[in-house]
């Protein structure tokens, strides 16, 4: 499936129906007065976040969305009947915002979280409601109200416990791989991962947190180089995120200064982003290369009092104590200590 996590719309409420002008009319009644019904109120439009959705591909072909408008009133008392409302579905961490002014109108993070955005216009009243003893056959009544209009631009956030981040070929999509049942693609080149993917990791005592896998991210990425930082808002929601760093370039690469160019797009990005809780993952402990710099690696990171954990997704060594110190951050330490 396609991932899309922008989508703009064009959106509106229902029409409210006319009142009708109506009289009564039956033999032997010569003067039966009004009993034009009322028109019924348009349809809202809403907004729904559900679980079963993780994309907005679905309404990337419908960007026209409008609830139906009420029906108008008629004769013999009888009022329109309602316009149907129209509930639109997103995933869970849909973002909503005024496509002119960027205002956010909503932020649905929770499943089955509801929010009304456009109301529907009034019904219009019959001339019944407007007899009185001075004008007992008033030949007028109230148009419906217009429903309200609006283009608004959707943006999805992952919800996440962990965000992965790191260089492209960092080891990121091999490690959700290993932990979950999240199936990227995985290849020996850069840039394999071209959308962010999901992972369930199953922990000890039944426990589960959800893993975001976030396509590389290079220096440049918050002007948009790379894949840019349409990707880098997917890491925002995350709890704490897991910086994956590949040393078995060394001496050729520089993982250090990658590592920090990296950590200054984040900060470019969000200062709060720059701000989260990091743990570092040094990755392809298997391949003697990286054996050879684990112990510079260490130092280096250590200096820094930034928590480092070599592991190997291909043979899985190191990964359960990755994975410890995960949940301990997510469910044991405060916030103001990580």
């Amino acid at each position: 499936m396609k991932f899309i996590d922008e989508v703009t719309l064009h959106c509106a409420s229902g029409h409210g129906g006319a009142g009708c002008v109506s009289f009564r009319r039956e033999k032997f009644i010569p003067f039966g007065g009004p009993n034009g019904g009322d028109g019924g109120r348009g349809g809202d439009l809403i907004f729904e976040a559900t679980k079963a959705l993780s994309t907005l591909l679905e309404l990337r072909h419908k960007q026209h969305q409008k609830a139906e408008r009420g029906r108008h009133g008629m004769g013999k008392d009888r009022h329109g009947a309602a316009g149907e409302d129209l509930v639109v579905k997103v995933p869970v961490g849909t973002l909503i915002k005024d496509f002119e002014t960027g205002e956010v109108l909503a932020d649905l993070t929770e499943d089955g979280q509801r929010i009304i955005l456009l109301k529907g216009g009034r019904g219009g009243q019959g001339n019944a409601r407007f007899a009185t003893a001075t004008n007992k056959a008033p030949k007028f009544a109230q148009p419906g109200e217009e429903g309200e209009e609006r283009k608004l631009r959707l943006e999805l956030k992952l919800m996440a416990d962990v965000g992965l981040l790191g260089l492209p070929n960092a080891g990121k999509s091999s490690l959700i791989t290993k932990v979950s049942a999240a199936r990227p693609k995985i290849a020996d080149y850069p840039f394999t991962t071209l959308a962010p993917s999901l992972g369930v990791v199953g922990y000890k005592n039944y426990r589960s947190f959800v893993m975001a896998d976030i396509p590389g991210i290079i220096e440049g990425a918050h002007e948009g180089a790379g894949l840019g930082h349409r990707f880098l808002k997917h890491l925002e929601r995350s709890g704490i995120l897991v910086h994956l760093v590949d040393i078995s370039g060394l001496p050729e690469s520089d993982p250090y200064a990658a590592f920090e160019a990296i950590n200054r797009e984040l900060a470019m990005f969000s200062e709060e982003l720059g701000q989260k809780a990091q743990i570092v993952g040094l990755t392809k402990m298997d391949l003697p290369a990286a054996q050879e710099h684990l112990a510079e690696a260490q130092a280096w990171f250590q200096e820094r009092k930034i928590p480092v954990y070599p592991i190997s997704s291909i043979t899985g060594e190191g990964v359960e104590a990755l994975l410890d110190a995960i949940a301990e951050r997510l469910w044991s330490a405060p916030k103001e200590e990580w």
